[in-house]
């Protein structure tokens, strides 16, 4: 076993078969040290060995190799340079070095004592670094944004990270702000914004060349979500800062394409709102106008996502995109449904569907397809208005809330909603308890594969 010219402690990978080979070719003394440590290359294990060569480590991986099979190491490690030892194939490399960046995340923002730092992974050979390492920071934005406390990330400084991003890639930014927001026929958003005490706005940014298939993203960018009238439980509360993590996860995709300078026309939409309460709050029942022209009767002024985010698809939905995406965490039924770390997918197209699923599973970033049942419509039937946002039945609350926003959605053919949780509730290798951008990876890729040649 021999070092490499920078010194950097060699990380063996072994699975429990090819472990039972490689201990029989080591000394008597490394093999009672990892006797004595328990160590039988079980996943996510490891040990640090006192060799004559030098330090090493043996690290315990499935027998096929994922992005998360070394992403717990950084913290587990004592600071210093690591390299994997031998020859892995490329998608193994990349996989196991954008793991290890995600590995290396902590929201340390509000902490005076700083926790050690990270083990360093020297960048496996053949891999595109630059690229890795900006997905990587492209993420931890997103999961720094949902981390941030709403008293320090309000809707006004959620656009003020939009706006930067916009300008480090040299896109148009503009922002409706307040009741301009009605002189600008997106009363919806307003109407959701207005009892706050900072002002509710759209951000909208527009990259690359006009010539080449329009992209669309739309993000759910409710920075608090007290509920409204309808309010939330203090346990319904405590996470509503992270109701912001659909604009989150949609401002990390807009930077990785465009940073990759993908051969698309992108538009991001994000409506950025608090859900207060005041004198001036939207009420149950209140009937409301959208851009669409639509009148919507509101079933629930704690099902606010839908009514910023329908506001913000017809807008996107009348340019009629090649493709539409919106991301939010949009219903608690989404999560009963398929468990936190599950986004639901919705969309008419069974195409579009069968694309998305083939790089979720490549990607190793899940989500999982819920239908549009249309025999659901019905119960979004309102005796006052065209429509009532949200229904007085327990049943079918994330299908329900798809196909409200699907109203507003007509002349777009791949369309995709994604109802997301944006949260890891446990920590684990790569994924810290916290803010998360969830399908951000498989959906980068998808963009990138569909849209490789300009004109596709």
């Amino acid at each position: 076993m021999t070092r490499n010219k920078n010194n950097a402690i060699p990380i063996i990978l072994l699975n429990q078969k090819t472990f039972k080979d490689w201990i029989k070719k080591q000394p008597s003394d490394v093999v009672q040290w990892l006797e004595s440590n328990n160590f039988t290359a079980r996943k996510d294990e490891h040990c640090l060995i006192a060799a004559k060569s030098g330090v090493i480590c043996v690290a315990g991986v499935a027998a096929e190799l994922t992005l998360w099979s070394i992403a717990g190491l950084p913290e587990k490690l004592s600071p210093g340079e690591y390299r994997i030892e031998g020859r892995l194939a490329a998608k193994d490399a990349e996989a196991l070095y954008l793991g290890w960046l995600l590995g290396s995340y902590r929201f340390g923002k509000y902490k005076n004592k700083q926790d050690k730092p990270f083990a360093t992974l020297l960048p496996p050979a053949g891999i595109d670094r630059a690229f890795l390492e900006h997905q990587a920071e492209s993420i931890c934005l997103a999961r720094d944004l949902i981390n941030t406390p709403a008293n320090d990330l309000g809707p006004e400084e959620l656009a003020s990270a939009c706006k930067q991003v916009a300008r480090a890639y040299k896109a148009d930014y503009s922002e409706i702000v307040g009741e301009q927001l009605l002189s600008k026929n997106y009363p919806a958003i307003y109407e959701v914004g207005k009892a706050s005490s900072r002002a509710p706005r759209l951000v909208d940014i527009h990259w690359g060349n006009p010539k080449h298939p329009k992209v669309t993203l739309v993000g759910k960018g409710v920075c608090f979500d007290s509920g409204g009238l309808d309010i939330k439980p203090s346990s319904g509360m405590r996470l509503m800062k992270k109701d912001m993590g659909g604009a989150a996860s949609v401002l990390a995709l807009a930077r990785m394409v465009m940073h990759a300078k993908l051969p698309v026309r992108l538009r991001v939409l994000i409506p950025a709102v608090e859900n207060s309460i005041s004198g001036n709050a939207y009420r149950p029942f209140d009937v409301i106008n959208t851009r669409k022209g639509i009148t919507v009767e509101i079933g629930n002024t704690d099902a606010e996502g839908r009514i910023i985010l329908c506001d913000a698809l017809y807008e996107a939905d009348k340019e009629k995109p090649d493709l539409l995406i919106d991301c939010a965490t949009l219903t608690g039924a989404a999560r009963t449904a398929l468990g936190t770390d599950i986004p639901a997918l919705f969309t008419p197209s069974d195409t579009l569907a069968d694309s998305l699923a083939k790089h979720s599973d490549k990607a190793n970033d899940p989500f999982w397809r819920l239908p549009l049942w249309p025999g659901y419509r019905d119960m979004l039937n309102s005796q006052t208005a065209d429509i009532n946002s949200a229904p007085d039945s327990g049943y079918a609350g994330a299908i329900t809330a798809a196909l409200y926003l699907k109203e507003f959605v007509t002349e777009t053919k791949n369309w995709a909603h994604i109802d997301m949780m944006a949260w890891n509730l446990s920590k684990r290798p790569g994924r810290p308890a916290g803010g998360e951008a969830m399908t951000v990876r498989a959906l980068y890729n998808y963009i990138t594969e569909r849209f490789k040649k300009s004109g596709i």
